[in-house]
C-alpha cells in the first residue's frame, strides 16, 4: 500500500496547541482537553510498548479511532459508553467521567506479558496462582481477568489482585460491576472476531462513573489494547509450538524484545520498515474485523483536524 510510505512524514506525533479548549493532558497514545463535561480526545500516531512512546506509525490513530467507534457502536446496547460525537477520523468527543484507578485485563490464552512472567516463575501476583505445566499461548478453560493499576503518563502499570483493588481503590459493588461489563464485551468480542476469522485472545478495559452510571471508556478492542489472532492457524502453529499470526501491537514488542530491549534503558529507533509493518497489520486487522476496506486519510493530519474542529467551533 503505498499510502503507508507517503504518509511516514506526515504521522501526528502531538495535538497540543495553544487554544482554550480545555485543560491539556498528554497520554501515552492520546492528546485530551479537559472541557466541563466532556473531553475531547485525539487519538495520535505515537505508538507505545513497555510504557516507553517508540514513536508513530502511519494512520495508526485513525485505525484505532475508527475500530473503537466500531466497537462502541456495536456494545451500545450491553454496556453504556462515554461516546458522544466523533468530529473528525482520529477525535472522539466524550462524556468526562471519573475515571476507575484499575484497568481490567482479560484473558482466554497464556501469552506476552503474562506468559513472560509464568515461564520465569512468576505467580500469583493476581491474587490467584495458575496451574503448572502451561505451554505458551495455550487456551484457558475460562477467561481469567489480571488487572493493573493504571499508571500516569512516564510510569509503570503493576499487576494487582482483585482483594487489592476493592480494599482500596473501588468499591466492591462498583467493581463487581465492571468486571461483569468486561467479562460480557469480551464474549461479545470473542463471538464476532470468531465469525471473521480471528481471535479474541486477550484485551484491557477501562470503566469511568459519568452522572453516578458505570461506563467503559478509553477504547475497545483496538489492536492497541488487544491481542488478536488468525483463526485458521492457531492450533496448528500451537502444537508446533510456533509464534502465532499476530494483528496487534505484540508486532512491535517482539521487535523490541529481537533488539534486546525488554522495557529498561533507552529502547531503540523504530525503522521505516517495522513503522510499515505495523501499518499493515492494523490495516489488515481493520478490514477482517470490520468486513470493509479501509479508506486513508492521507497528508497533514494536524491540519486536517484543526479544520474539522473549527467546523463544529471547538476552535
Amino acid at each position: 500500500m503505498k499510502e503507508i510510505n507517503e504518509q511516514l512524514k506526515h504521522t501526528l506525533n502531538n495535538f497540543e496547541i495553544d487554544s482554550n479548549i480545555g485543560e491539556y493532558y498528554k497520554g501515552k497514545v492520546r492528546d485530551n482537553y479537559h472541557m466541563d463535561d466532556k473531553i475531547l480526545m485525539v487519538t495520535s500516531d505515537r505508538v507505545s510498548a513497555f510504557d516507553h512512546v517508540l514513536g508513530t506509525i502511519p494512520f495508526k490513530g485513525q485505525i484505532l479511532t475508527e475500530i473503537a467507534n466500531f466497537w462502541f457502536d456495536k456494545t451500545k446496547d450491553i454496556v453504556p459508553n462515554h461516546i458522544i460525537s466523533s468530529p473528525d477520523p482520529q477525535v472522539l468527543m466524550a462524556k468526562k467521567a471519573k475515571t476507575l484507578p484499575v484497568e481490567i485485563i482479560i484473558r482466554q490464552y497464556i501469552t506476552g506479558s503474562l506468559w513472560r512472567e509464568y515461564s520465569s516463575g512468576i505467580n500469583g501476583q493476581y491474587g490467584f496462582d495458575l496451574e503448572d505445566g502451561l505451554k505458551e499461548n495455550q487456551k484457558f478453560d475460562v477467561p481469567i481477568i489480571t488487572p493493573s493499576t493504571k499508571a500516569e503518563y512516564g510510569e509503570h502499570d503493576e499487576p494487582i489482585s482483585r482483594e487489592e483493588i476493592v480494599k482500596d481503590l473501588v468499591p466492591e459493588k462498583i467493581y463487581a460491576k465492571a468486571e461483569e461489563y468486561a467479562l460480557e464485551l469480551f464474549r461479545v468480542g470473542q463471538e464476532w472476531a470468531n465469525k471473521m476469522g480471528l481471535i479474541l485472545v486477550d484485551t484491557k478495559y477501562e470503566f469511568g462513573i459519568y452522572n453516578d452510571e458505570l461506563i467503559v471508556i478509553d477504547e475497545i478492542h483496538t489492536p492497541d489494547s488487544s491481542r488478536y489472532w488468525i483463526k485458521d492457524t492457531y492450533y496448528e502453529n500451537y502444537e508446533k509450538g510456533l509464534s502465532q499470526n499476530m494483528l496487534d501491537k505484540e508486532n512491535i514488542r517482539q521487535w523490541l524484545i529481537e533488539q534486546g530491549f525488554k522495557g529498561d534503558g533507552v529502547p531503540p529507533e523504530l525503522t521505516d520498515d517495522i513503522r510499515v509493518l505495523l501499518s499493515e497489520k492494523y490495516i489488515e486487522l481493520y478490514k477482517k474485523l470490520t468486513g470493509k476496506d479501509f479508506v486513508p486519510y492521507t497528508g497533514d493530519v494536524k491540519s486536517r483536524i484543526l479544520n474539522n474542529l473549527k467546523k463544529i467551533s471547538i476552535i
